[in-house]
């Protein structure tokens, strides 16, 4: 079910459509062209990104056109009326090709190739760059405080402090990239996920005392009750209380499921929470805790052994603190069938040109070690060129290699199977196990090698003597 639905076409920056006239008028509606998409640093000074977000692009793809309102409202703007016209009938019909989504992927590499006409080509730009750069963040927030968590529950609480209606897609990430459920009604509704919550401090404020409040939520709730014991005083009156409730359920044939903390010193309270409740005869009651967790807090709390069960994490997952953006781009490779670049002063900002293929290449233990960027066609592959290093090489003839790339959309039309966000995190588990563990650590992980071939190496020194010489200037120096 695609959460945007009407004005599909008008999700976009205005120079989207500027540019778009711009060809309309000079008879270029019809030149073939390639974007692609990709990102130039991992977040959170980590080693790897989980690629999210996919699926809902797709869906926002299929459907984007313009009706009449939205025609009117760029008439109003002063587009031509010829333009204006030509966006009635408008759809997506281009191809897309990317990898599947949850894939582990990382800096530079392509990871979207749209191929279409110049205007359908450009017009998505925003739409795929708000969608992918954004649950990909969370995704991969998401992965590193699964990896904190280990087997332990792990819930979204972030709606509340998400940036507006971010937080739809927000929880849909979260879940990718391995949190077990979420907060999120909405969100939960539109993508199949796992809606779950306890209870609030103002729940056990309404009531003149704590006990009564957690009676009644326990009358209210016997088959999964989880009672938040940090209100007042935790070791003195909230698990106190707690133990009194979990006993009267034990008396009808229930039993408490957890207690919550959301505040003080978590290592040292749910030690002590711990040690009362197991003296009170109730090992099975769960510990839960929250607020402002992240994979450093998590890491911490474990390695001082707190006895944690679950964690509710909010803002710093669906934020993606501390990097609130992951800098992914969108840039025109080819053109009327040329290869195309822009040129920078910083070596890392000249983009690749040309249709191109991406290749994982696999060693015998099945681990991931090296991605190589080919122009498309290419195969065979032997020695992978550092993308900004033209010195710098390696060899990749010893490796298996997997082709990244699928054809998820064929002619506007989605042409691969639905997953629920579910199906994608088990996915992108499985990738993960995939990558060796000095990518994956928190601090100064290993950088994986994104390499590109030779031809592809030469084609762009080639374009970059060809450009700057008709300006008089000296050809790239390898």
């Amino acid at each position: 079910m695609p959460v945007l639905e009407k004005h599909t076409g008008l999700y976009t920056d205005h120079y989207e459509l500027t540019m778009a006239q711009g060809y309309f008028l000079h008879h270029k509606k019809d030149t073939p062209a390639c974007f692609d998409y990709f990102f130039r640093k991992n977040p959170f000074e980590g080693g790897y990104v989980i690629f999210a977000g996919l699926q809902d692009l797709l869906e926002i793809l299929q459907a984007l056109k313009f009706d009449q309102e939205d025609c009117d409202y760029l008439s109003s703007l002063g587009f031509a009326p010829e333009f204006v016209s030509y966006l009635e009938s408008f759809g997506f019909r281009g191809d897309l090709y990317a990898p599947e989504e949850g894939e582990v992927v990382f800096p530079y590499e392509p990871l979207v190739r749209v191929e279409g006409n110049i205007i359908e080509a450009q017009l998505i730009e925003t739409v795929l760059l708000n969608m992918l750069n954004f649950e990909s963040l969370i995704a991969t927030k998401a992965s590193r405080i699964r990896r904190a968590a280990g087997t332990r529950l792990v819930v979204d609480f972030g709606l509340r402090r998400a940036q507006g209606l971010g937080g739809v897609h927000a929880s849909r990430a979260a879940v990718i990239g391995g949190a077990d459920s979420t907060s999120n009604v909405y969100s939960a509704f539109m993508f199949g996920l796992t809606s779950a919550g306890t209870q609030a401090h103002s729940w056990i404020q309404a009531y003149d005392d704590e006990v009564t409040a957690f009676r009644d939520f326990a009358v209210a709730y016997p088959k999964h009750c989880v009672l938040l014991v940090d209100t007042y005083d935790t070791l003195k009156s909230g698990i106190p209380n707690a133990i009194t409730v979990a006993r009267e359920m034990e008396r009808r044939g229930e039993r408490l499921f957890g207690v919550r903390l959301d505040s003080g010193d978590l290592a040292y309270l749910t030690k002590k929470a711990r040690a009362l409740l197991d003296a009170a005869g109730l090992p099975h009651v769960k510990i839960m805790t929250s607020n402002q967790l992240d994979e450093y807090v998590i890491s911490s709390l474990l390695s001082q052994e707190a006895p944690i069960d679950a964690f509710g994490v909010g803002t710093s997952l669906v934020t993606g603190r501390s990097d609130a953006a992951l800098d992914g781009v969108y840039k025109l490779s080819m053109s009327d069938n040329k290869p195309r670049l822009k040129i920078s002063e910083t070596p890392e900002k000249i983009i690749l040109p040309g249709i191109k293929e991406v290749f994982r290449c696999i060693d015998a233990e099945g681990y991931f070690r090296a991605d190589c960027i080919c122009l498309s066609g290419e195969t065979d592959i032997d020695i992978i060129c550092h993308p900004h290093r033209p010195d710098k090489s390696s060899s990749v003839a010893t490796f298996r290699k997997e082709a990244l790339y699928r054809k998820v959309m064929d002619k506007g039309r989605i042409n691969v199977e639905k997953k629920t966000p579910g199906e994608i995190a088990k996915y992108a588990q499985q990738r993960l196990s995939a990558l060796p563990e000095e990518h994956k650590r928190f601090e100064n992980p290993h950088v994986y090698k994104v390499g590109i071939s030779r031809k592809l190496r030469d084609q762009r020194f080639a374009i970059i003597d060809t450009i700057r010489g008709k300006f008089g200037k000296e050809g790239q120096t390898r």
